[in-house]
C-alpha cells in the first residue's frame, strides 16, 4: 500500500510473492475440481496432495492429519464444536483470554472459561482446578498457542502435561493461528490432538486454513455432503489457495530463524521509541513472555477509538484489538481477563510487526503515535 506504514500484520500479512505465483496457474489454466475423476481433475488431485505433505513437514505431523478448512475460525469450531458432538454431555475448558472463535464456541456449549495471568497466559492452576471439579465430563480442552492480541505465548507443554493427568479422556486443541510466523510448530504439535492455521497470518491469502488432526482423534465434521478430505470436512477444495498457503507456510519456515532477530529488534525500536517520548504509556506484556513481532501498549488519557482515527488519516495502520472485534470498537476481553484496568484498556494500542517491516514504518509508526497522543491529550 504505497503510502502507508502497516503496523498490523496480526490481523492480517501482506501476501508473499511467491505465494501469489504458486496460485495463479490454479486460477486460470489449471482450473480443475481435485474431486473428479477425468486426468486434469487428478493433476488438481496431486497437487493438493503434495501441499499437503510440505504442509505437514512444516507442522511435525502425518500428511493425512492435515485436514483443509476455509479458515482458522472454521479449524477452531471443527475442533470444539465437533469434538463434543461426539460426546454428549462433554463440556469445553479454555482459557478466557482465547480468540472469540474458541470462546464464543465454549459459551454456546456451555462450558467452563478460567482465569488467565496477568500477562495473558492460561493460569494452570485455575486449569486444574477445573479440570478437576469437571472431571469426566471435559471433552475438549482450548489453549491457545499465541494470543492474538498481546502476543502471549502458552507452554504447551505444560498444559498437554497437566490435561493428559487430570483429563485422560479430553481432547486437547490449540489456535496456533498467530504462531507459525514466530515458533516452529514441530515442537507444538506433538503435544496436541487438535492445531488450527490460518493462511493468511504468515503471508498466504486469506480464506484457507487447516486444522491437524492427530491420528485416531474423532470428531463430527460441520460441513458434510461431499466427503472430501476423508469425511471430516466436505466442500470442493480450494487448490490456488492451498497451494499457496502450502507455499507461505514453507518459505516462513525456511526464513523464520533469520528474520527473528531483525523483528525482534525493530519492535524494540517502535516500543522505546514510543514509551521514551510520551509519559504513561505502558508496554501491556514483557518482552521475554510474547513473540517479537507483537508490540501492545496502554496509553493513559486517550480514548483507542479516537487514536485510531488519527493514525489512520495519518496512514499509519494499526489496531486496538483483534481484528474481528475491531469494528465494533468493544471492550477488550484480553485486557479484561488479564485484570488490567479499565482507565488504561480505554488506551490500548495493537502494533504487530512482520517480514515486511521495516525500520522507515517503525520511524514513523513512532512519529504519528506520538503526535497523535500529544493532540489528543492536549484536546482533553
Amino acid at each position: 500500500m504505497p503510502g502507508h506504514t502497516y503496523l498490523d500484520h496480526a490481523a492480517t500479512t501482506p501476501m508473499r510473492v511467491e505465494a501469489v505465483a504458486a496460485m495463479l496457474p490454479y486460477l486460470s489454466e489449471q482450473f480443475a475440481n481435485p474431486s473428479g475423476s477425468h486426468r486434469f481433475a487428478r493433476e488438481a488431485r496431486k497437487v493438493v496432495d503434495d501441499a499437503r505433505e510440505v504442509i505437514a513437514n512444516v507442522l511435525g505431523c502425518a500428511p493425512g492429519e492435515v485436514v483443509f478448512t476455509g479458515s482458522g475460525t472454521e479449524a477452531d469450531n471443527t475442533a470444539v464444536r465437533g469434538t463434543l458432538a461426539r460426546r454428549p454431555g462433554a463440556i469445553a475448558v479454555c482459557p478466557a483470554a482465547e480468540h472469540h472463535a474458541v470462546l464464543e464456541c465454549v459459551h454456546l456449549t456451555h462450558g467452563v472459561v478460567v482465569a488467565t495471568t496477568t500477562t495473558g497466559a492460561v493460569d494452570l492452576a485455575a486449569l486444574a482446578a477445573a479440570l478437576d471439579e469437571a472431571g469426566e465430563t471435559v471433552g475438549v480442552v482450548s489453549v491457545m498457542t499465541v494470543n492474538n492480541e498481546v502476543g502471549t505465548v502458552n507452554d504447551i507443554a505444560a498444559v498437554a502435561a497437566l490435561v493428559r493427568a487430570r483429563a485422560p479422556r479430553a481432547v486437547l486443541h490449540t489456535d496456533a493461528v498467530q504462531a507459525a510466523s514466530w515458533l516452529d510448530l514441530r515442537a507444538i504439535t506433538p503435544h496436541v490432538d487438535l492445531l488450527a492455521l490460518s493462511a493468511h497470518k504468515f503471508g498466504g491469502p486469506k480464506g484457507v486454513g487447516v486444522l491437524v488432526v492427530r491420528d485416531g482423534v474423532r470428531f463430527e465434521p460441520l460441513l458434510v455432503g461431499g466427503g472430501q478430505e476423508r469425511e471430516r470436512r466436505s466442500g470442493t477444495h480450494n487448490v490456488a489457495g492451498i497451494v499457496a498457503m502450502a507455499e507461505a507456510l514453507r518459505l516462513t519456515d525456511v526464513e523464520r530463524a533469520g528474520q527473528l532477530p531483525r523483528i525482534g529488534a525493530l519492535r524494540d525500536a517502535l516500543v522505546d521509541g514510543i514509551v521514551a517520548a510520551l509519559p504513561d504509556v505502558h508496554e501491556t506484556v514483557p518482552r521475554a513472555a510474547k513473540v517479537v513481532g507483537s508490540a501492545h501498549l496502554c496509553i493513559e488519557g486517550i480514548e483507542n477509538e479516537a487514536l485510531l482515527f488519527l493514525l489512520d488519516e495519518a496512514a499509519v495502520c494499526a489496531s486496538a484489538a483483534s481484528a474481528c472485534a475491531a469494528g465494533a470498537m468493544e471492550p477488550s476481553h484480553v485486557l479484561a481477563a488479564m485484570g488490567v484496568p479499565r482507565s488504561f484498556a480505554g488506551g490500548a494500542l495493537r502494533l504487530t510487526l512482520g517480514t515486511t517491516s521495516t525500520e522507515t514504518d517503525v520511524a514513523r509508526g513512532i512519529e504519528v503515535v506520538v503526535q497523535s497522543v500529544r493532540r489528543l491529550r492536549r484536546a482533553s
